[in-house]
């Protein structure tokens, strides 16, 4: 395929499948595809860990790395934030209000102990040590969201001759990211699980395209409840160069994600991905549950807390909820969630990941050879 997509990364379908399972990442590349190993939540001596076992298992393949900074946090500007410090701010309303949601349910919340020293999550120089290590590596992509990558994550880039790409999820967006240098876009409309905008992929792509046309020529991939071939084919004839993919590598057999999850996932339909800031405290695209509707329309609800406290608090709730789960709480299924598209309603089984990009090349093919029939009718 000629898509400059494939002549950037090394790839031969232009499929991008973002995990933060190793196992997916390697199966994906030697697929074919390119894997991007989410490492928001790795230490630098974590991240050093999977990316050698990606190394090992992904047969010589391409692969790349996301990292998350967001560019409007309520700590900004701050310095030497820790968990510890964070945890200070949370509110007693807020703890109680999760404590006894959960209670409800028959599940004690747990606290994870963490260093005093630990820095906070999506820390911008804990982001940049993880890049730094990750150049010790092969990697053939950086990529961020959630606002401008730093300059020195595009210097880095610059540097190792590696692209960097950034997700964006309205116009306005696209052309701060082309403006401050970046190599590629997401463009992602609101179909995405996880932190996404309000505009739908079939209108945010081609809008972005012949925006960023008239300032400089950067490739989009497109983003956002695309599951199959057919849908990636669809965005290709739009304009752009490739898909970026997420939730469908979550009902993997490689996937991070819990059977009770991915039971879960099959059972959904499309409209059970709500976007609910009830996880992050940024709007995300996630699987309802009763801790959506606790946080979004609960009577007592006290509200979401900005980023990144909401996620100290969902953090301890959601390892407790999915241990509890896994001991056999039936009541504590109603809790379970996940970040995951609209794309949910096509899930229908689990199968392995190379698996499913096979079925992308094979349905991907199917739909050219549709439209090149229609055309020569």
């Amino acid at each position: 395929m000629k898509s400059p997509i494939c002549e950037m990364l090394g790839i031969e379908f232009p499929l991008v499948a973002f995990s933060h399972c190793r196992d997916v990442v390697a199966a994906v590349s030697r697929a074919g595809g390119f894997g991007v190993l989410g490492a928001t939540v790795h230490s630098p001596e974590s991240i050093e860990q999977e990316l050698r076992w990606i190394d090992e298992h992904v047969d010589g393949k391409p692969y790349g790395v996301d990292v998350l900074i967001p560019e409007n946090i309520s700590t900004a500007g701050e310095k030497h934030v820790t968990w510890k410090s964070l945890e200070a701010r949370i509110p007693q309303a807020h703890r109680d209000f999760t404590r006894d949601l959960l209670k409800t349910y028959g599940i004690e919340l747990a606290t994870t102990n963490v260093a005093d020293n630990q820095p906070q999550p999506f820390d911008a120089d804990t982001a940049l040590q993880l890049l730094e290590v990750s150049f010790r590596h092969p990697i053939r992509l950086i990529a961020n969201a959630l606002g401008l990558p730093p300059k020195e994550m595009i210097e880095m880039g610059r540097k190792h001759g590696v692209p960097v790409a950034a997700l964006v999820g309205a116009k306005e967006h696209a052309l701060r990211q082309v403006a401050a240098g970046v190599d590629i876009l997401v463009v992602q409309g609101t179909e995405a699980g996880g932190h996404c905008g309000e505009v739908s992929t079939m209108v945010l792509v081609p809008e972005v395209i012949k925006a960023i046309k008239k300032v400089r020529d950067v490739p989009v991939l497109a983003a956002g409840g695309i599951m199959t071939g057919r849908q990636m084919a669809a965005c290709m004839a739009m304009g752009a160069a490739g898909v970026w993919t997420g939730s469908v590598w979550l009902a993997t057999l490689e996937s991070e994600t819990t059977e009770i999850f991915r039971e879960k996932m099959i059972a959904a339909s499309s409209r059970d991905a709500v976007r609910s800031k009830g996880r992050t405290g940024k709007p995300a695209r996630q699987l309802r549950s009763v801790w959506t509707d606790a946080w979004d329309r609960g009577e007592n609800s006290p509200g979401a807390l900005p980023m990144p406290l909401q996620s100290i608090i969902s953090r301890d709730a959601f390892n407790s909820i999915d241990r509890a789960a896994a001991a056999g709480n039936m009541k504590a299924r109603d809790l379970v969630s996940y970040f995951v598209g609209q794309g949910v309603g096509l899930i229908d089984s689990v199968k392995s990941a190379g698996a499913v990009v096979q079925e992308f090349k094979e349905d991907f093919l199917e739909a050219i050879e549709h439209m090149n029939a229609l055309v020569a009718e």
